[in-house]
């Protein structure tokens, strides 16, 4: 029932830039590091401090990965480089330290640039790559252009999704990294060297841990100038590379925050987004969490005021992004795919990365841009929301963003690149908002790049879709109905 409060309480910019600024001063915050323990114990009282009546964190077992030492030479000179993140780990389940040795491994630097390895004939021979150390060019392979066809709608008076700058640029995320690692070493290759050529001039770029694929060979990263310098060395003849790094990967707890505002039934909305990072990671994903504190403060107050709706709302933080996704596989397992899961969740409404545009500059770094960075909603909704979805980011302003259809995505084990992903293949309907602006991996996600003019708008949007759906059927919020839903395939991942 309405009650008289204010009718957008706790969704303002000024609250959610304090709680992005509070979540990057305890960065990192990635599972098993003071920063991660302290971003869940953050999270939950702020829930607890909105009006949430059921707060807790719900621990699940991940995987810490750390560097000891490390070094990078060529041609007996001292390389500016970092590790490749999670590299050395050979088994998913793998523990304890790894590494070169002290005096790490020498062998003649080859050069690959783009290409395969493989046996075709513009592919590079797995015989010219054995025993060597594989100098390669990152490659970002999925561009935006990719994502047309499932392209539904979109709000764009910039006119910024179908311009050719972005339309060409490639997700942060989607890499070619696995296929060069695990060719690499099935050829007998002695690690890897990736030269971030379409990168701004940073070494900072902390790729996540792939879930599918291991990366077993020690590898480094460096910058573009830096690779340009390498392979004019090769161009003079012959050259070495000494690698020496050692790693330590310990088990350690993900933690998720879950804060339950309980409703009239069961039928549950979930407002998701996650709280961990390996930088600073103010747009990745301080963003996404500060909005949904947002929410629960929202609700909160009208609760408080006496409202009671007759769905309940689950508000969910989790942990584990860059390491595997331990916490989210977990959560959709007891929550969703058991048959006696506590609530029945109709719907998921997930936030990420309300970050302002930017590109590789001409001076080499990053080029912040003063307007959005194009953004994606995932969903797989049926028609009557789907509508009421473009009216409302119409109404609200929320700009440069399109509707993707995931509607065939959520039977295949694949997903879709967004947080949301498990709970989607697990059969919830999803409306899922991402971005992938260019400095989303690196230590320059910084409190500068948060779109601040969209905070409100994406705020609001979602509290009115959980408004929205509040009265409706819950079975029927899918494109699929629940029923036919859960007689076809779930939770492949």
């Amino acid at each position: 029932m309405p009650v008289d409060v204010p009718s957008r309480a706790g969704v303002s910019t000024e609250a959610m830039l304090a709680t992005i600024a509070d979540l990057v001063a305890l960065a990192p915050r990635a599972p098993g590091t003071p920063g991660g323990r302290q971003s869940a114990d953050y999270v939950a009282s702020r829930l607890r401090g909105a009006g949430v009546p059921e707060v807790w964190i719900e621990e699940t077992q991940t995987f810490a990965w750390s560097v000891t030492s490390h070094d990078l030479r060529v041609g007996g000179t001292p390389v500016a480089a970092t590790p490749v993140r999670h590299c050395l780990v050979a088994d998913h389940e793998q523990t304890g330290s790894a590494g070169t040795g002290p005096d790490g491994v020498t062998a003649p630097l080859v050069d690959i640039g783009r290409r395969r390895i493989g046996g075709g004939r513009r592919e590079v021979r797995p015989v010219d790559v054995a025993g060597r150390v594989v100098l390669f060019d990152l490659d970002f392979e999925v561009t935006n252009l990719a994502m047309l066809p499932m392209m539904e709608w979109f709000h764009d008076p910039e006119r910024r999704l179908l311009s050719r700058d972005f339309l060409g640029s490639g997700n942060p995320y989607l890499t070619n990294l696995t296929r060069v690692m695990t060719a690499a070493s099935a050829a007998g290759a002695v690690g890897v060297i990736g030269v971030l050529r379409d990168y701004p001039e940073s070494t900072s770029y902390h790729n996540e841990y792939y879930r599918r694929s291991t990366l077993p060979l020690p590898g480094f990263w460096v910058t573009r100038s830096t690779g340009e310098h390498l392979r004019g060395q090769l161009a003079r003849g012959p050259v070495s590379a000494t690698l020496v790094l050692e790693t330590l990967r310990e088990q350690v707890p993900a933690r998720t925050v879950i804060g339950r505002l309980p409703g009239r039934t069961d039928e549950t909305v979930m407002v998701q987004s996650h709280h961990d990072s390996v930088g600073p990671g103010a747009v990745e994903d301080a963003s996404g969490t500060a909005e949904v504190i947002a929410l629960a403060e929202h609700f909160g107050a009208r609760a408080a005021a006496g409202e009671v709706r007759d769905k309940t709302l689950l508000f969910t933080l989790f942990d584990s992004h860059f390491t595997g996704y331990h916490a989210h596989r977990a959560f959709a397992r007891r929550w969703i795919l058991d048959d006696d899961a506590p609530d029945d969740i109709v719907l998921n409404l997930t936030i990420e990365h309300v970050g302002l545009a930017a590109r590789r500059g001409a001076d080499g770094g990053f080029e912040v841009s003063t307007t959005s960075e194009p953004r994606g909603i995932f969903e797989n909704v049926n028609p009557r929301l789907k509508v009421d979805l473009v009216r409302l980011l119409r109404r609200h302003g929320v700009t440069a963003t399109c509707l993707l259809n995931a509607s065939l995505t959520e039977f295949s084990s694949l997903g879709v690149p967004t947080d949301a992903s498990f709970v989607l293949t697990s059969g919830v309907p999803v409306i899922s908002l991402v971005s992938g602006p260019l400095y989303l991996y690196d230590d320059a996600d910084t409190i500068d790049k948060v779109d601040v003019e969209q905070l409100e708008p994406v705020g609001r949007l979602y509290a009115d879709l959980v408004d929205l759906v509040d009265t409706r059927p819950g079975q029927r919020l899918g494109l699929v109905p629940a029923r036919l839903r859960r007689r076809l395939p779930r939770g492949r991942w």
